[in-house]
């Protein structure tokens, strides 16, 4: 399973749960701030989700042991970064893309993986903060513009930013799955905007 597709199933749960939430907002009933969407509740720090893919702890081991031999290979950090991702282990994820951008602060990709596990464990100003700086290195990166709109959205329960975020997805991508994704997500909030409690 690749990282795209490990970001896709977030958003897809994501748009399943937003639908939800906004219906759920015209009655009144609103989450708490901060409340994550259930892929990332499911992922308690030091546990892999329930529907996660089995770790591959023989690939993990290989990879550490050669991450300890080479210092100043980021790709390799990289690597264990991603297989700890795959298997939605994202706590531990977290410290080796950091080492990767220690090495490359200048991947893209990794600077935003590492902004969907910080998002993923909860730490959402980290989660923004990180993708800032991805979008300081590519400022029309689709899959980075995409999941702003996601922690916008749920982190912060911003629906402007998020709209504004897609807006731009769908801007730059109009074809692509994610623009489609990011159109729906647009049209669901236009069409039902979610009501203040009490109105």
């Amino acid at each position: 399973m690749s990282r795209e597709a490990i970001v896709a199933g977030l958003s897809g749960i994501f748009f399943g749960v937003l639908v939800g939430w906004i219906l759920g907002a015209q009655s009144g009933r609103r989450p708490a701030a901060g409340v994550l969407p259930p892929a990332a509740q499911a992922q308690a720090p030091g546990r892999g989700a329930p529907d996660a893919p089995p770790l591959d702890v023989a690939r993990a081991t290989e990879l550490e042991s050669r991450a300890r031999s080479e210092p100043g290979n980021a790709n390799l950090r990289a690597d264990l970064g991603n297989l700890y991702m795959d298997a939605k282990r994202f706590d531990l994820a977290v410290p080796w893309y950091e080492a990767a951008l220690q090495i490359n602060p200048r991947d893209v990709s990794v600077s935003t993986d590492l902004a969907v596990c910080y998002y993923s464990t909860n730490q959402i100003d980290r989660a923004l903060a990180q993708i800032d700086r991805s979008l300081a290195i590519d400022p029309n990166h689709v899959k980075t513009i995409f999941n702003q709109g996601v922690i916008r959205a749920w982190g912060r329960e911003d629906l402007a930013g998020a709209i504004e975020s897609w807006e731009r997805v769908v801007a730059l991508d109009p074809d692509g799955d994610d623009g489609r994704r990011a159109k729906a997500a647009i049209d669901t909030l236009k069409s039902h905007p979610p009501v203040a409690a009490g109105s």
